[in-house]
């Protein structure tokens, strides 16, 4: 057998002259697509989230380079998926959904709570499913019907695009750079703040829709990177934390009060009362709408307390949406107004035990229970109501067989619940409880005829919305009244103190309260100083069986009702609840574009003579949850370091629920399951 082998070299053709043109055309076609297609993505973008060609055409020719910018942060992203991928159609879609995507989510969230879409929203999971399974109508799904054809467009380019391949090589460098180029702004390098200075970028941090209409929905979105992680106050040190807390020690000697201690024991013969707190869902009062009127009163309750007892308004962080920040502030007395505009502390802060009523209650030789009527899963409580220091979570999972009221378990089975849980423990309770019926949407008549009838200049969807709403409200004040009588002829001294955690939202873009007339405009960037004022005030009722002086108060905090609470209760407070109770007596009202000071006095920013107090207050806060806890160092180091309790949670824990009845510790968990609709 002969082979006739002839070197590789002589078999190799000569280069094709007609190749030349294709390969140019392919390498043209591969910059066009990789500069238009971020071009194009921005611009829809912004439409999807702006929703009106006109002012998304208006925002790009009066922004250039910010448009520019936008287009090079969406390009990174198109070569960063190329570099994984390979395939320039493929990735193009990808890229294309998930700047889709992100644009969705943001106009959802403006229209439904005021703000835009956020790095950690991502962290949500399921929530984000809740969130979206609420909104429905014709934009909407017209925006999702354009994303959709946007990617089905992109990806029939690969049958149009000539195909062009590069090297590993060159694709691993392409991805690292992109990848950098990303870090970099997300970061603000440096040389990416040069870059941003030198365009002209204003990072809006304490208005985060203005931030995203000025800058656009990707820079903005990019930018917020870095504010996941909390920047260290430029006063924070070992030696300013040792100042507050010298400051604290001599303001505790001086508010002591012996006698009114021991006249309130006396009152109570020596025991200790049960403090429960009930967070409403979305609970508001309706009647404040002045240009409209009801049928008849539905928050009789509520009303009734704002004269027989101490009441007055919460100035709550959130509108619309946002609960668990609302527990946050008041739980651990700390303030969302130190913390990046649509930040989630639950999901993003509360990693390891921190300090709260919850644990102080605790402390105090009480049984701390937290009780909320949906899924334990929701804003992690599960998990943050543990490193609070609570006993136990009596979540949904926990409710046997529970009421269920519109879409979710009622206001009534939640009372039951409560008064269940104090009737079988010993120890007197801290109860934090947050409900769940009357939580939104509101479009739909989900309590079937409604017994409060609207009148006003009202639109039939405003009405019906309003109407829906107010049933729930007078369903929330009712299982008030039901707590009331019960605990009116108990033996066991107990306080309630009963409020909302933000106004609800009444239809999309401020419907109600624009047709109403309670405030001005829908642009909430545009609302005074007042209507802001309005639009986070919150009804706060408490009542107890044992004589507590009536106290007005006409503006506080979420994070400043801790503090209140145990004063009128006349227990020591812990470190941190001293300073904000010496901070409230100067600035009662204190959120990120609103200054509320002891006169009632409205201002965009801290007075002058608060600005040292609330430096002091930032500090403990990052010290608390950031810093080296420096503050346990100097007083009350078991409270500020107590860890959380080993058997947390234990009594809902048992798998064999013989084992709990028998404990004569609750119900066992084979509650129905619970979802939004």
């Amino acid at each position: 057998m002969h082979l006739n082998l002839k070197p590789r070299s002589r078999l190799r053709k000569k280069p094709n002259k007609k190749m030349r043109p294709q390969r140019l055309g392919a390498t043209i076609s591969l910059v066009l697509f990789l500069i238009l297609l971020p071009v194009l993505s921005v611009a829809g973008m912004e439409l999807l989230e702006r929703g009106s060609l006109h002012d998304t055409m208006s925002w790009i020719t009066s922004n250039q380079s910010l448009f520019l910018l936008n287009a090079g942060i969406t390009f990174c992203l198109l070569i960063f998926i190329y570099a994984l991928v390979g395939s320039l159609a493929i990735s193009g879609a990808i890229s294309t959904l998930l700047l889709g995507l992100m644009a969705l989510i943001s106009y959802m969230k403006v229209t439904m709570i005021g703000e835009p879409f956020f790095p950690w929203d991502i962290l949500l999971n399921k929530e984000s499913m809740d969130i979206a399974s609420l909104v429905t109508g014709k934009a909407a799904l017209i925006r999702i019907g354009a994303i959709i054809v946007s990617i089905i467009v992109v990806l029939a380019l690969r049958w149009i695009i000539p195909r062009t391949t590069i090297s590993i090589i060159s694709r691993v460098g392409l991805g690292l750079f992109s990848l950098y180029a990303l870090y970099a702004f997300g970061i603000k390098t440096p040389l990416a703040g040069k870059i941003l200075d030198h365009i002209g970028v204003n990072e809006i941090v304490w208005n985060q829709q203005e931030n995203y209409a000025n800058n656009g929905t990707a820079l903005a979105f990019t930018l917020n990177v870095k504010n996941s992680i909390v920047q260290k106050p430029e006063t924070y040190s070992d030696v300013a934390i040792g100042a507050v807390a010298a400051n604290i020690e001599s303001v505790s000697q001086a508010q002591t009060q012996p006698a009114m201690k021991k006249a309130s024991v006396d009152t109570l013969q020596g025991k200790k009362p049960n403090v429960i707190f009930i967070m409403s869902e979305a609970f508001w009062d309706p009647t404040l709408l002045s240009n409209v009127t009801f049928s008849e009163d539905p928050l009789p309750t509520i009303h009734r307390l704002q004269k027989e007892s101490t009441s007055g308004y919460l100035l709550s962080p959130q509108f619309g949406g946002g609960t668990s920040n609302v527990e946050f502030e008041v739980l651990t007395g700390n303030s969302m107004s130190f913390l990046p505009g649509g930040s989630i502390p639950y999901q993003q802060y509360v990693s390891k035990p921190v300090p709260s009523l919850a644990s102080y209650f605790a402390g105090q030789g009480y049984k701390s229970m937290g009780i909320h009527s949906y899924e334990g899963w929701f804003w992690d409580r599960n998990s943050v109501y543990k490193q609070l220091g609570f006993e136990s979570f009596k979540s949904s999972e926990h409710f046997v067989n529970p009421e269920t009221k519109g879409y979710f378990i009622s206001d009534a089975e939640v009372s039951r619940n409560i008064i269940d849980e104090v009737d079988k423990t010993e120890d007197p309770m801290f109860i934090y409880t947050v409900t769940m019926q009357n939580h939104g949407p509101y479009d739909d008549p989900r309590y079937g005829e409604n017994q409060f009838k609207a009148e006003g200049n009202l639109t039939p969807q405003a009405k019906t919305i309003l109407e829906t709403y107010t049933q729930g409200a007078h369903d929330a004040d009712q299982s008030l009244q039901m707590l009331i009588d019960h605990y009116q002829n108990s033996d066991e001294p107990t306080m309630i103190v009963f409020y909302g955690d933000h106004l609800p939202m009444l239809g999309l873009d401020y419907q109600v309260y624009k047709e109403a007339g309670f405030i001005s405009t829908s642009n909430a960037n545009a609302w005074s100083l007042d209507e802001v004022k309005k639009m986070h005030s919150i009804p706060l009722v408490t009542w107890s069986n044992f004589d507590m002086p009536k106290q007005d108060i006409p503006l506080l905090s979420d994070s400043f009702l801790g503090a209140h609470v145990l004063d009128m209760l006349h227990m020591e407070k812990p470190a941190n609840f001293t300073l904000n109770a010496e901070l409230a007596a100067q600035v009662p009202g204190l959120l990120s574009n609103l200054v509320v000071d002891q006169d009632q006095t409205l201002h965009a920013e801290a007075p002058e003579s608060a600005k040292t107090l609330i430096d002091d207050y930032r500090n403990v806060q990052y010290d608390l949850l950031f810093g080296k806890q420096y503050l346990a160092g100097y007083i009350d180091h078991d409270y500020l370091t107590k860890a959380s309790q080993p058997s947390y949670n234990a009594e809902f824990d048992q798998p064999d629920s013989k084992l709990r009845a028998e404990g004569d510790s609750g119900s066992p968990p084979e509650a129905k399951p619970v979802s939004a609709q």
